[in-house]
């Protein structure tokens, strides 16, 4: 196995062991060490594939009340909340949810002062200049600032190290054994291993067999191990099974690790048509970054799990595009035989839209008063005929970003046990506890937030702990 860093010699007791290796796994451990504990980091993934769905990111949503070199203007902490309520619909711990934005204020700084860098926000990216910080260099390049710290500080980062088994007695903590036959002994736990949306047999359960054709957007390694041995060893659960973030995806990206590059920005300058060639949702429902996440549950249960996002060359340059080109015709019946649909059938729809469409000032960055009228389902916003050649289509499926079941945590980012009481060193960061935070839906950037901000704390925690 390889480590990072100073690569100090293998151990089989440390006080602070963190399971997992991207952002909230990497916070936690930083976090840990500056408070001077010894930590050891088990990444399952080998060293190029380190880090999980990070990987993949490019954001990160904070609390801030003025503007800054990055942002455009302040976002307060109660703008914050009311836009997680929206998207949530209330389904959140409203505790937890303010603290965790409370504490995003700092984040700002302090993932700064780990080496990560950022950048003002770039055209395209879903109008998020003032809410959202932008990694500079995406995902990994955070990443590689993060684990460049950690190897600085003496943190040990053990890779291809999958871990089978925890032995946990009475909601404490004792050791975790690697596929090795290693048995790893420690003061505490950080759990950020991520969720169980690369396990279709799991997400089958919920699912059914209409999960053979989702997409995974970040890593096939988060198969939810960590997460099963972690309830089935008397964790106390949260969150719903069938909730995820979710999206509308290029249905011709790969099964795993498409990542963003494979999602579609484009849903509210089109319609949307599934496999019969009929809109099933109202494309322009909210600002973009508070749903384009349900995209890919409203795809999942559509016919096949495929839909079509059309539109005509006034919108071809208005959104970032995907890794893959859209599909041209010149006429939208020629359109539809390029995608496999009923020509009549997709003509039919798209003259109704058109025939619906009420004038309007066209502004995507807002909710516009471009609407339709006497169309079920409406398009509320941001409805323009579809009707200037070349006409363009973007088959799409759902793509699962990270599950939304998990553990239950306090405050401290400490587990809770199924009945009712706090682990004694358990601790949980990220994917793996998002379902405290988002009992549905989601915003863009927060789910960096939840992992930087508990991993922080969980780390800070943990040590503290470990120490006393």
């Amino acid at each position: 196995m390889r480590s990072e860093g100073s690569r100090p010699e293998p151990r089989s007791r440390v006080d602070v062991l963190v399971i997992g290796g991207g952002n909230a796994a990497l916070c936690a451990a930083i976090s840990a060490r500056r408070e001077g504990a010894s930590v050891l980091v088990l990444e399952s993934a080998d060293a190029f594939w380190r880090g999980g769905n990070t990987r993949h990111t490019r954001n990160m949503r904070c609390a801030h009340d003025s503007a800054t070199e990055i942002l455009t203007g302040p976002y307060t902490e109660e703008e914050f909340f009311e836009d997680l309520l929206r998207v949530t619909g209330g389904r959140t711990d409203e505790d937890l949810a303010r603290h965790m934005i409370r504490e995003s204020k700092a984040m700002l700084t302090w993932i700064a002062e780990q080496g990560v860098r950022w950048q003002p926000s770039l055209g395209g990216t879903l109008s998020l200049g003032r809410t959202n910080s932008f990694f500079l260099g995406g995902g990994r390049a955070m990443l590689n600032a993060l684990y460049a710290t950690a190897g600085r500080l003496g943190v040990e980062v053990r890779y291809e190290a999958e871990v089978t088994d925890l032995a946990i007695e009475d909601g404490h903590f004792l050791a975790a054994t690697l596929r090795s036959g290693e048995r790893i002994e420690a003061g505490t736990l950080v759990a950020a291993a991520g969720g169980f949306e690369s396990n279709i047999d799991w997400l089958k359960r919920y699912w059914g067999e209409a999960a053979d054709n989702f997409l995974i957007r970040g890593t096939r390694n988060n198969t939810g191990a960590i997460l099963r041995l972690l309830l089935d060893k008397g964790v106390q659960k949260v969150g719903d099974p069938t909730q995820c973030h979710a999206v509308a995806i290029d249905a011709r990206a790969p099964k795993y690790d498409g990542g963003i590059i494979t999602r579609l920005d484009c849903v509210v300058f089109g319609i949307v048509v599934n496999k019969h060639a009929e809109r099933f949702y109202d494309e322009g429902e909210d600002i973009w970054p508070k749903r384009y996440a349900i995209w890919g549950r409203l795809v999942a249960a559509q016919p096949d799990q495929i839909a079509y996002v059309v539109f005509d060359a006034r919108s071809l340059e208005l959104f970032m595009p995907s890794l893959y080109p859209p599909i041209r015709a010149e006429t939208i019946p020629a359109l539809a035989e390029a995608l496999g649909l009923d020509p009549e059938a997709l003509d039919r729809t798209v003259a109704a839209f058109n025939a619906a469409v009420r004038p309007g000032t066209f502004d995507d960055t807002i909710l516009d008063d471009c609407r339709t009228e006497g169309l079920t389902p409406p398009k509320s916003h941001w409805a323009r005929r579809i009707e200037t050649g070349p006409f363009y289509a973007y088959p799409v499926r759902p793509g699962i970003t990270f599950t939304y079941l998990g553990t239950r945590v306090n405050r401290d980012a400490r587990m809770i046990m199924a009945d009712g009481r706090p682990s004694a060193n358990m601790f949980a960061a990220g994917e793996i506890m998002a379902g405290n935070v988002l009992g549905q839906g989601y915003a863009a950037g927060i789910g960096m937030t939840i992992g930087a901000v508990f991993g922080r704390i969980a780390g800070r925690e943990a040590a503290r702990h470990a120490r006393n």
